[in-house]
């Protein structure tokens, strides 16, 4: 789910700007599965993919076939949000089906917002991406492809059912049944990042052998924020083997301190290692 071309960075920026025009009158609880199901149908049926992506027709024939399409079937801000989307120009047909995916995912994390939920939706997902890397079993189970959609289900809901808020549910329905070509790892990762870009946030994934105290998640939080120049979010891993202390990976960056990361560190120094 990246944006690569220029061209079509350029365009995920305006279709971003058009869905947050469209969140304060639009019905949440629809839009984002009402994108997801217009994403089903582009990854689908190519032809309609390349029709609606290609960057050498009219912008307006382009929305004009999705209005053909689509008329009935999504609701009115779906359907006008992917209107314009179609207008913008894309530099390939697999862009502008990231490009939707994107939008829907944000607009779950929007549902989630809306209701004061969107620290749960963050911390859902990366519980739920914990218990699969945690279990294989359930891991190959739900990526599968040989097992019934319905067994899918059974199994995310036996998980989670009453336990998640609805945007993590419909976000993990959608990348057990349609994982778009990732593992349901890399899925899980990319929408958490998707999410935390909602409030404009860094998630940081924090190795420590204790669990930490509230006021110890604040002041790290607040030490990271003002490293970083953005408010930062902290998925806490208990972790016995780092002995003591904390390691903190944001993006690619990893702040390591603890002291089995030290004793690494002596060992690489003194060539032992």
């Amino acid at each position: 789910m990246t944006i690569t071309g220029a061209v079509s960075r350029a365009s995920l920026a305006e279709a971003k700007e058009r869905l947050e025009a469209v969140i304060p009158s639009a019905d949440l609880a629809r839009l984002g599965g009402d994108l997801f199901a217009v994403l089903d149908l582009i990854d689908r049926e190519h032809g309609v993919r390349r029709a609606v992506s290609d960057p050498s027709r009219d912008g307006a024939e382009k929305a004009q076939l999705v209005q053909i399409l689509l008329e009935g079937k999504v609701s009115p801000a779906a359907l006008g949000l992917v209107a314009d989307v179609a207008r913008l120009r894309w530099s390939k047909p697999s862009e502008l089906s990231d490009a939707l995916e994107i939008l829907a995912v944000t607009a779950e994390a929007a549902r989630a917002e809306a209701g004061g939920r969107i620290d749960d939706l963050e911390d859902e997902l990366f519980r739920f991406s914990r218990v699969v890397e945690g279990e294989p079993k359930l891991r190959g189970a739900l990526a599968n492809p040989a097992l019934p959609a319905d067994n899918k289900l059974g199994l995310v809901n036996a998980l989670v059912d009453g336990k998640v808020t609805d945007a993590t549910l419909a976000l993990l329905t959608e990348l057990v049944l349609r994982p778009r070509g990732r593992s349901l790892e890399t899925g899980l990762a990319d929408y958490g990042k998707l999410v935390a870009q909602r409030r404009q946030r860094l998630v940081a994934l924090v190795r420590s052998s204790v669990p930490l105290s509230a006021a110890q998640r604040t002041r790290l939080a607040a030490v990271l924020a003002a490293a970083y120049g953005h408010e930062v979010h902290l998925n806490i891993e208990i972790d016995p083997t780092a002995i003591g202390g904390l390691s903190v990976q944001i993006g690619d960056e990893i702040i390591d301190g603890t002291i089995a990361g030290r004793l690494d560190d002596v060992r690489r120094r003194l060539g032992t290692g």
